[in-house]
């Protein structure tokens, strides 16, 4: 696909763009390594990676193994990486100019961060390092308060809130009508993977996390967080961010720093992320980072808008030398 092509995806009417980052979950072995091979400004993003950690994230990313991958402390800051790296290979080619230039920013949990670096919060290096000490401090957290999430396939937001109100879960993600993912400890996880059941849940899936993210059995991880995040200077966003929890645009520094603390122990509002930049006129979503979770999840939240992955950035406009 020509860039020409690339930019016919938006329509005439006016329509707006919004690019969406992805979350831990996304991650898998040789992820990125496209991008490093054929953009250099995409490899440049590696190298500041594995400058910035004191180790070869890259070869984690491309290598393995995915056991280590798979570890919050890890996968954050990998999918955060490849994700920029994503981003900065769009701009080398022009992909994210003129009809394509986004209207909004989103991303899903660890995705609200790499946002911070599309819109101009935070430097690669700063992101990547506070990443990198949210997933110690989350599976830290895991540990010293265990416990889960387990996704509920074919209840709504309210039988889930009422599965929740019986058994002591939280919700943590709203991902789309029909997939709801609560956290809590296992026991309560337990309890409430029956009460959903028993109203007419399809399926119960425990997610592979190390802990019960998005609930207040981070508040611990929360505490830790907040000390690295006052020590960073945030800027104004340059491009309007949608928040997690509220989903509603972020547009001040210091919003911004509270959000991040927030999300840690608050529901994602995903769904409702999506309907609403929808309903500011975007119709072309691009997600950017491994995986495609976001745009199936956007197209049964919205169907009909248009949605383009990483794939499709490197398909466009030929290779870089």
């Amino acid at each position: 696909m020509s860039k020409n092509n690339m930019k016919s995806v938006k329509s005439k009417s006016g329509a707006q763009v919004a690019i969406l980052f992805p979350g831990q979950g996304s991650q898998s072995v040789g992820m990125g390594s496209q991008l490093f091979r054929e953009s250099p400004a995409a490899r440049s993003i590696f190298e500041a990676a594995d400058d910035a950690l004191g180790f070869s994230l890259s070869s984690l990313c491309f290598s393995g193994p995915d056991e280590e991958l798979r570890r919050t402390i890890n996968a954050q800051p990998a999918i955060l990486t490849v994700s920029i790296a994503a981003w900065k290979c769009a701009q080398e080619r022009g992909l994210l100019e003129d009809a394509l230039r986004p209207a909004f920013v989103a991303g899903h949990s660890l995705g609200e961060y790499t946002t911070l670096v599309a819109s101009g919060v935070l430097s690669f290096t700063d992101a990547v390092r506070l990443v990198r000490e949210r997933g110690r401090l989350m599976e830290m957290a895991g540990q010293k308060h265990p416990g889960g999430m387990v996704a509920l396939l074919g209840l709504n937001e309210g039988m889930a809130q009422e599965v929740c109100q019986m058994t002591g879960a939280e919700i943590a993600n709203i991902n789309c009508s029909g997939q709801i993912v609560i956290s809590g400890s296992q026991n309560v996880l337990s309890e409430a993977v029956c009460v959903a059941r028993e109203k007419g849940a399809k399926r119960a899936i425990a997610l592979e996390v190390s802990g019960a993210f998005h609930s207040s059995l981070m508040q611990w991880a929360r505490r830790g967080l907040q000390k690295f995040i006052t020590a960073l200077q945030f800027h104004h966003p340059r491009i309007p961010i949608v928040a997690n929890t509220t989903a509603r645009p972020l547009k001040r520094a210091m919003d911004i720093k509270l959000e991040l603390q927030d999300q840690l122990c608050r529901c994602v509002k995903w769904q409702q992320s999506i309907e609403f930049m929808r309903g500011k006129g975007v119709s072309v979503f691009i997600e950017l980072g491994p995986g495609t979770v976001l745009s199936g999840l956007t197209q049964r939240i919205c169907p009909g808008v248009r949605t383009l992955g990483m794939n499709d950035i490197m398909l466009m406009g030929g290779t870089v030398s």
